[in-house]
């Protein structure tokens, strides 16, 4: 890492999701499946419901507010805030200039970033790149969805693999040698076509053909992502690691995507690290695209699973498709 930029970590963080809660059991009641079979191939047993009046703005303030507090800011101390996101509340204002309204952050630039599921890591690297440099002092990153709003609850191969959700960090200035050490991103514009929403964009404008025809619900070809899944986790981690100058070895938590329990052991298989160093929480949560991983970042804070000089990697993937990949020194 240039030695003339600042070293940027997370100094704060935040986790919300909503109250109501949707078991495996509740499924079983709407369409034709079972706990045992969604647990024994997604490692899933319940997922959060953002309530009617809840929009993906809302869970990503509740967060905001935790991880400021965490920090020990307000919203005036903030020069940049990113939401990801492929839920905003609408398509403009962002997300994040609504966000930046509600907390009072009036210095602050805000956007939305699109990566799906890798939206999270994608907003640390563009944030901690604002704050090397000198350019801002202290960046809110958020990863929030409600995919319950884009989700077919009567196609049972995707209904009981999502869920709602919002985690928040701070990023600001640590001290040298601590922060993130490097950011592995990549995309497979190829294949895009095994996981999309179709249609309300400038393409398929919403009408009543596409909203008979279900085109604004989540596609996703399961066995084709599974795939790149289980490939691109281990491939970004090794990556990113050789980039920070750290082996497997020095891994102290890992924090992958909470998408499915299976491509996490995969993972975890292919790198080779004990159970205790990797971080899973997709039996409480289900996939919150851009929510799991600062969700189980939080959670593993929370947990005391990360102190001080830990070596923490994170990695999403998604739609798009995208993938990636973090070290950070805490």
């Amino acid at each position: 890492m240039n030695n003339n930029l600042r070293s940027v970590g997370i100094i704060g963080t935040g986790k919300y999701v909503p109250e109501k809660i949707l078991t495996n059991s509740d499924l079983e009641k709407m369409v034709e499946t079972s706990d045992e079979w969604i647990v024994s191939r997604t490692g899933i047993k319940e997922r959060h419901i953002a309530s009617p009046d809840q929009a993906t703005s809302d869970l990503a303030y509740e967060a905001a507010v935790k991880a400021l507090e965490s920090a020990g800011m307000t919203g005036q101390d903030l020069d940049l805030i990113i939401v990801a996101t492929v839920t905003p509340d609408m398509s403009f204002p962002s997300t994040a200039c609504l966000l930046q309204d509600r907390l009072g952050a009036k210095k602050a630039a805000a956007f939305d970033l699109s990566a799906a599921c890798s939206g999270f890591v994608y907003g640390l690297a563009t944030a901690t790149n604002f704050l090397q440099t000198g350019m801002y002092n202290n960046a809110l990153v958020i990863g929030a969805d409600c995919l319950s709003r884009i989700t077919d609850y009567t196609d049972r191969n995707t209904c009981v693999l999502f869920g709602d959700g919002a985690g928040a960090v701070i990023l600001g200035e640590v001290p040298q040698g601590r922060g993130f050490q490097a950011f592995d991103l990549g995309a497979e514009g190829a294949g895009g076509a095994h996981l999309y929403l179709e249609a309300g964009g400038s393409r398929l404008p919403a009408s009543a053909d596409t909203l008979e025809a279900n085109k604004h619900f989540i596609y996703m070809n399961g066995r084709e992502v599974f795939k790149f899944a289980v490939r691109v986790m281990s491939s970004a981690t090794e990556t990113v690691l050789s980039k920070a100058g750290v082996t497997k070895e020095n891994i102290d938590l890992f924090i992958p995507h909470q998408a499915n329990v299976r491509i996490i052991q995969s993972a975890k298989e292919r790198l080779n690290l004990p159970d205790e160093k990797v971080m899973i929480n997709v039996d409480k949560y289900a996939n919150t695209s851009a929510a799991s991983v600062p969700l189980a970042l939080v959670e593993a804070r929370e947990e005391g699973r990360i102190k001080e000089g830990d070596t923490v990697v994170m990695v999403g993937f998604g739609g798009g498709l995208t993938w990636g990949a973090s070290v950070l020194k805490w």
